[in-house]
């Protein structure tokens, strides 16, 4: 009786390892996960910290059925295939991000709460009001502008790159521009796909 349960188990094992397919697309949920934990630590970065709470939440039962714990065992990267990794972090980018970082806390992050600058809908930032700025600052405003923008198109390339797909580049840096766009602040400017201003 123990060789047949086994046998079995065996056999259910290999047929649902047969059933697990490698995504070779794009993975879009994956990417947008990465970047959206880029963009959250480059934009929080620049917010005022945030108090601890002062009690953690209890840990939740996770209720996992015992079946299911024995498919895990057995297939443990069953649920990794379907969702794969998406590398965001290298020498590169962790550079690009603490650029970003101190643009957002300093020269960015006051031409985004002034309304002069706003972040477009192909995941960079434009002048969108430049009467927002002092003629003597404007000089300066383009430079940073400029600035964000290159890190901007660098990190999208080594990103592509980092996963071992340039082909990528243009798919990274469209789910960038839905996080950039979606993590902007109250009162920031963002382009809608028609490229016209909007205020969250």
């Amino acid at each position: 009786m123990r060789k047949i349960v086994i046998g079995l188990l065996a056999t259910l094992a290999i047929a649902l390892v047969g059933c697990v397919t490698i995504n070779v697309y794009f993975p879009e949920a994956a990417a947008q996960k990465a970047a959206d934990q880029f963009i959250g630590n480059v934009i929080d970065s620049a917010s005022p910290a945030k108090p601890a709470p002062k009690d953690p939440p209890p840990a939740a039962d996770s209720g996992q059925h015992p079946s299911a714990m024995l498919l895990d065992l057995l297939i443990p990267n069953a649920a990794a295939a379907d969702v794969p990794n998406i590398r965001v972090q290298t020498a590169a980018t962790e550079a690009i991000s603490a650029r970003m970082s101190a643009r957002f806390k300093g020269p960015l992050g006051a031409l985004l709460d002034s309304g002069a600058v706003g972040f477009t809908h192909d995941g960079m930032v434009a002048m969108r009001d430049s009467s927002k700025v002092p003629l003597s600052q404007r000089a300066q405003a383009s430079a940073t502008v400029a600035d964000e923008n290159r890190d901007r198109a660098a990190l999208y390339r080594e990103v592509a790159s980092a996963n071992g797909h340039p082909e990528w580049q243009t798919q990274i840096q469209a789910t960038f521009a839905k996080g950039w766009i979606d993590r902007a602040k109250a009162g920031w400017y963002v382009q809608n796909s028609s490229g016209a201003w909007q205020q969250k």
